[in-house]
């Protein structure tokens, strides 16, 4: 299993995580529309201290909306409050997250990427988003998508169990 969440580079503390970013206003009371970059939608509930910069949002009230969320936070008024936020990165503390084989984004950057057979592919240098299935992009050019991910080796390195072909471009170069 894979959380999404997007590393932050806070200038508060190196452990938030980016997990969405305020796109527009909503309407004229001060409501902001508000795009996940996580899959937590617990990170959207009220009562949630959410970090931009050097601020802190406190989330009054949410509601989905399309594919993103109608947000509230606390102390934000009128469209032109909303506006003023507009843009912003929204960052969060991890989660205490249960489950002991999840792997997060942030921790997927740097790690080895082999596959069954034990032939090294790179290192992960990135995650992209992709409608059918997020990609670690590798620093050999190669985009691996997540739903081949099997998991972590007694190394470390991140094992992936490819079909036929995916790596044949790049080996013929």
């Amino acid at each position: 299993m894979v959380a999404m969440s997007r590393s932050s580079s806070s200038t508060d503390s190196v452990n938030l995580l980016e997990v969405g970013r305020i796109d527009k206003p909503h309407g004229v009371r001060g409501d902001v529309v508000v795009a996940l970059t996580t899959t937590e939608t617990r990170r959207v509930a009220p009562g949630t201290h959410l970090f931009a910069g050097d601020r802190e949002f406190v989330i009054t009230a949410s509601r989905p909306h399309q594919h993103r969320w109608i947000v509230t936070f606390e102390g934000v008024y009128g469209r032109e409050g909303a506006e003023a936020i507009s843009g912003l990165v929204l960052s969060a503390e991890p989660l205490d997250d249960d489950d002991p084989d999840a792997l997060w984004v942030h921790e997927l950057i740097g790690s080895s990427v082999v596959e069954t057979n034990g032939t090294e592919r790179g290192t992960v240098v990135a995650v992209q988003d992709n409608p059918a299935s997020d990609l670690l992009v590798l620093d050999s050019g190669a985009l691996v998508p997540l739903r081949f991910l099997e998991g972590r080796d007694d190394e470390d390195r991140l094992v992936v169990e490819v079909p036929d072909g995916l790596f044949e471009l790049l080996d013929e170069e």
